[in-house]
């Protein structure tokens, strides 16, 4: 039987000092620290805090989700931009950096996009604008359609829409997925990043990831989010045109198609990626 996920099972707040949770805690901070504020728990839950606007703004909230075998910190080249814009959240998915696997999860897109609205909830979030990429663009995905109220709008940088299939891999796999303009040094980290994912979230995602299919779920027709969908022109992970098949099913979306050979483009072209994410939400809030 599937096991709900209840607000107590997933937020069990951790009582060191460091678990400040919502813009209560950050408040308390003095001005000069409420930039890059953290907001964490130790145990079932953890995300990064980051505003780096004016201390009297009430900025809309964005929430990025990272993908496989990575963390929140994965967003580095995000935030100084974003942060800007909006309170900016970035969760540790279930099995990922400082957040472990709550207690009977049962691993399926549903149930992370679940976890993604317990993350809003601890943060005193009513609505974000949604942002994921690759995994965190499946799971992005989801969360549009099952909480549609609670997404202003929905950003994916290479999220798949159903099982991956390699056909030709490359023998150094950083290279399909960073593109063969990423530095040694580069490659270096994402492959210790990898070495060193804990086995419990990889093997969840995996699972989660071997059969899904959100156009055969009819995930996608339910998103009514405006929403923008990011790939790369030259990807041997995912090509143009299986991501156009997947957006045109998404009622009120785009397709921005980039120059890059990377799979991982919020990483590999990440100042375009964020260029392209902020200009669709101001268009968007322009709209309506």
């Amino acid at each position: 039987m599937p096991t709900s996920l209840s607000r107590r099972d997933l937020l069990h707040t951790g009582t060191t000092t460091a678990a400040l949770f919502g813009l209560s805690a950050v408040d308390a901070l003095p001005a000069q620290a409420q930039a890059g504020a953290r907001c964490e728990s130790a145990d079932d839950l953890f995300y990064r805090e980051d505003w780096f606007g004016e201390p009297w703004r009430n900025p809309e909230t964005a929430i990025l989700i990272h993908g496989n075998d990575e963390s929140s910190i994965v967003w580095y080249e995000w935030i100084p931009r974003t942060g800007r814009e909006f309170r900016v959240l970035r969760p540790d998915l279930p099995g990922f950096g400082r957040t472990s696997v709550p207690p009977g999860f049962e691993w399926s897109l549903p149930n992370l996009a679940t976890f993604i609205a317990h993350v809003l909830d601890k943060a005193g979030v009513d609505k974000a604008h949604i942002v994921g990429a690759k995994t965190g663009g499946a799971i992005a995905m989801q969360f549009a359609a099952d909480y549609p109220d609670r997404t202003i709008t929905l950003s994916v940088a290479s999220g798949p829409a159903s099982v991956i299939q390699i056909s030709n891999p490359s023998p150094i796999p950083q290279h399909d997925r960073l593109g063969s303009h990423a530095p040694k040094e580069m490659v270096d980290y994402w492959n210790t990043m990898f070495a060193n994912a804990p086995e419990a979230g990889k093997k969840g995602l995996d699972f989660v990831l071997s059969k899904f299919d959100l156009a055969r779920d009819g995930v996608l027709q339910r998103i009514h989010a405006p929403a923008l969908i990011i790939t790369a022109d030259k990807s041997v992970l995912q090509s143009v045109e299986k991501v156009r098949q997947y957006q045109r099913l998404i009622p009120n979306s785009r397709l921005v198609v980039i120059n890059s050979d990377a799979y991982h483009i919020a990483a590999a072209n990440a100042d375009e990626c964020v260029s392209n994410v902020l200009a669709f939400i101001r268009d968007a809030g322009q709209k309506t």
